[in-house]
């Protein structure tokens, strides 16, 4: 039996206004997506984004990458990007809107986004099978608690 994927289509873009109510409680989305460059260092390309804008220091870092790690099963961490960086939301067909990390200088001109701390890298992970076996894209929002 073949499954079929329908590909994400953008319906639109958030506004800065949007994005910013519907980070409201957000503490972090985690992004899953097959590793697609022809030298990639991991089958997964990961993509965390932390509710803040400002940097992390060097030091925080690193126990915060693990703490995604112990708790995602990620193991083979590469390529790693920890900054603040251009975030877009995009409606599509999903439930909750997708997160773009925007790397150009063009797609930050002409696509509203949000600044937030972007985790950004290549590595392995058992747990996201619907990644590795059916190349899928996917994401998950995690709440404040209180």
């Amino acid at each position: 039996m073949q499954i079929e994927h329908k590909a994400l289509k953008t319906r639109r873009h958030l506004t800065p206004e949007e994005i910013a109510a519907h980070l409201e409680g957000v503490e972090y989305i985690i992004m899953a997506a097959p590793s697609v460059r022809d030298d990639a260092k991991g089958p997964i390309h990961f993509t965390v984004f932390l509710n803040t804008p400002d940097p992390l220091p060097p030091e925080v870092v690193e126990p915060v990458l693990e703490k995604f790690a112990h708790q995602y099963g990620i193991r083979n961490i590469e390529e790693l990007l920890a900054q603040p960086d251009a975030v877009a939301f995009a409606e599509t067909a999903q439930e909750t809107p997708m997160p773009l990390h925007l790397f150009t200088p063009e797609d930050k001109m002409r696509i509203p986004h949000t600044k937030m701390f972007v985790l950004d890298f290549e590595a392995d992970s058992d747990n996201f099978p619907e990644v590795k076996e059916q190349q899928l894209t996917g994401w998950t929002y995690a709440y404040e608690t209180e």
